[in-house]
């Protein structure tokens, strides 16, 4: 499969929640992401082999037939029924793929764990964009929902400030001179993104406290040293769980921790951020935390 489309993973560090209402947004790619392979082949036979690993390991295949839109086969059938459905609006936005009734053998590899909250949905809605010469907004916005902050990230493969309503980039260099003392752990429990994004709708919304994110997020790419960032990081926190009535990632689980720790993305689950403190490795291990990264293993 000679075509090959890749879209790293992200990780949002300021205004997660708040990104939705238009609150400046600071996200940076990570160094894994989600290869995409496919060719096409002319012989009128209208179907689609799809296979997906993860991490160079099978994890569903199916065979759709895109004249009926039926799945022939799968492992899977859940994932192959959201694969057909999200490849059905491909097909409705393109006027390149899905067209005529040629084969198409596409393969996708997730190189990061499915658990990890890094973007296998949003590098997944780039990769077939550009596959199928369509707008990776809008097929993301009728596929999945979201802000989109992801979907920049993934096209721009790069730091970037993010504002939507309207939607605005900027592609930033971000490479704090601390960055060797932070570090990232994954806490093992995937958040589910739609559920945290309609908890926080049904709060009614304060503009000064969206603008006070913003503000947040231009103080952190000014940062010089790492207690300024400490401090903006448990700031942004305290705010945010002040807003959604429920208790910070180091209240419920590191409240004896000497250093910050900070939500990335959705609230109860996936990566934080920390800095490095005396046996922070120990410290993090023996409260079962055992993805600990640092921040040059993880970030681009």
């Amino acid at each position: 499969m000679e075509n090959h489309v890749f879209s790293p993973g992200k990780l949002l560090i300021t205004s997660e929640y708040f990104v939705l209402d238009g609150a400046l947004a600071l996200a940076v790619p990570t160094k894994l992401g989600q290869d995409f392979y496919w060719e096409e082949i002319e012989d009128n036979k209208s179907l689609i082999f799809w296979e997906a690993l993860h991490e160079n390991i099978s994890w569903l295949h199916a065979i759709i037939d895109y004249d009926s839109w039926t799945i022939i086969e799968t492992n899977l059938p859940d994932n192959a029924q959201f694969i057909l459905q999200v490849l059905q609006n491909v097909q409705n936005l393109s006027d390149q793929r899905l067209q005529s009734n040629s084969t198409y053998r596409i393969k996708t590899n997730l190189q990061f764990p499915g658990n990890f909250g890094l973007g296998s949905s949003s590098t997944l809605m780039n990769n077939l964009a550009v596959f199928a010469g369509i707008d990776a907004y809008l097929l993301n916005e009728i596929s999945l929902g979201g802000s989109g902050y992801d979907i920049a990230v993934a096209q721009e493969k790069s730091a970037i400030l993010y504002q939507n309503n309207p939607r605005y980039i900027e592609k930033i260099t971000f490479q704090p001179k601390f960055a060797d003392e932070l570090i990232l752990i994954h806490l093992n429990q995937k958040q589910n993104s739609r559920e945290g994004i309609n908890a926080f709708r049904s709060r009614e919304k304060s503009i000064s406290l969206k603008n006070q994110f913003s503000e947040i997020t231009k103080q952190v790419l000014n940062c010089e040293k790492l207690n300024e960032f400490s401090d903006l990081m448990t700031l942004h926190e305290e705010n945010l769980s002040h807003f959604l009535q429920v208790e910070t990632v180091k209240q419920k689980y590191f409240e004896d921790c000497p250093s910050f720790v900070k939500s990335l993305g959705a609230w109860g689950g996936d990566f934080v951020l920390a800095s490095k403190f005396g046996d922070y490795k120990n410290y993090f291990l023996t409260k079962n935390f055992h993805n600990i990264f640092e921040w040059k293993d993880l970030i681009d």
